[in-house]
C-alpha cells in the first residue's frame, strides 16, 4: 500500500491485475470512522469507478496521478447518481479532455444528459466494454441496494466485481483486501441504517451477479474481498431474504 497524501492518509493498492484501489479514511462526527474508495482500471483507455464527493476531488486527482497521467483517463464510471459515487465528475471531465461519464441507460435518460459537462456513454444491460486487456460488462441492478439507476460493472480478466455500496464496512483503518468475513460487518452497518431499498428482485439480480463467479469484490467503503464472490452474493441473497 502506498500513501499519497501524509495528512488525509489516502491511499493506493492494487487488488488485482491493474486494478487499483483508491481510499480515503475518514472520521464522521458522533459515527466514527468510514472510508471512500474508488477503483482505477490501467489500460488502453484507463476507466475510474466512482470519484468520491467532491470535497474529496484534490486527494483522488494526487492518487491517482501516481498510478497514470490523469489526462489519460478514458472512462469516468460510477453505479449510481449520488455524491460519493460521482459528486466531482465534471472536475474529472475538465481535467481529462478525452474523458466521458460512463454509466447505465437510464442514469443517462434521468440525470446525466443534464448534469455532466459532457454526454455520458451509456451502457445497456449486458453490454460489454473493451478498455484494452481488460473488459468490463454492465449489469442494471434497479434499486439493489438503491437508487433506479443502480448497475454495476464486473472486469472480465480479472473475475473482479465493482460492487459498490453491497459489502459496506464501517471503519477508517480496515485493511486495503482481506479473505476475512464482510458480511457480518456490513450487515451490522445495514442494520443500523438501513440503506437497501429491499426490493422484490434482490435474490434475482444477485444471483445474476453471482453467476459471473467474481474472485475479488471492490468495495466502495471498507475492504475490498478476495475469495468465493459467487457464495458471499448469494450468503446477502438470504439475510435480504430473512
Amino acid at each position: 500500500m502506498t500513501i499519497t497524501n501524509k495528512q488525509s492518509g489516502t491511499n493506493v493498492h492494487e487488488i488485482a491485475d491493474g486494478i487499483y484501489r483508491i481510499n480515503t479514511p475518514i472520521v464522521i462526527e458522533g459515527a466514527g470512522g468510514f472510508s471512500f474508495n474508488q477503483y482505477l482500471i490501467v489500460d488502453d483507455e484507463p476507466l475510474l469507478f466512482h470519484t468520491g464527493p467532491r470535497k474529496l476531488f484534490p486527494l483522488v486527482r494526487e492518487a491517482v496521478g501516481t498510478v497514470l497521467a490523469v489526462e489519460s483517463l478514458r472512462y469516468i464510471a460510477f453505479s449510481h447518481v449520488e455524491a460519493d459515487e460521482c459528486g466531482s465528475l465534471n472536475e474529472w471531465l475538465a481535467i481529462s479532455p478525452q474523458s466521458v461519464p460512463l454509466c447505465g441507460a437510464v442514469a443517462a435518460m434521468v440525470s446525466v444528459n443534464d448534469l455532466a459537462d459532457r454526454a455520458p456513454r451509456a451502457l445497456a444491460d449486458g453490454e460489454l466494454l473493451t478498455l484494452g486487456m481488460h473488459s468490463v460488462r454492465w449489469f442494471d441492478t434497479p434499486h439493489l441496494p438503491h437508487a433506479w439507476d443502480c448497475g454495476f460493472l464486473t472486469e472480465e480478466l480479472t473475475s473482479t466485481l465493482l460492487c459498490g455500496d453491497l459489502f459496506t464496512q464501517k471503519g477508517a483503518d480496515l485493511p486495503p483486501i482481506t479473505e476475512s468475513d464482510i458480511l457480518g460487518p456490513s450487515e451490522a452497518f445495514r442494520h443500523e441504517m438501513d440503506y437497501f431499498s429491499h426490493t422484490k428482485n434482490a435474490r434475482a439480480m444477485l444471483e445474476r451477479l453471482a453467476s459471473t463467479n467474481p474472485s475479488t469484490l471492490a468495495c466502495m467503503h471498507g475492504s475490498a474481498w478476495h475469495g468465493d464472490g459467487a457464495k458471499l452474493l448469494r450468503a446477502l441473497a438470504d439475510e435480504l431474504s430473512a
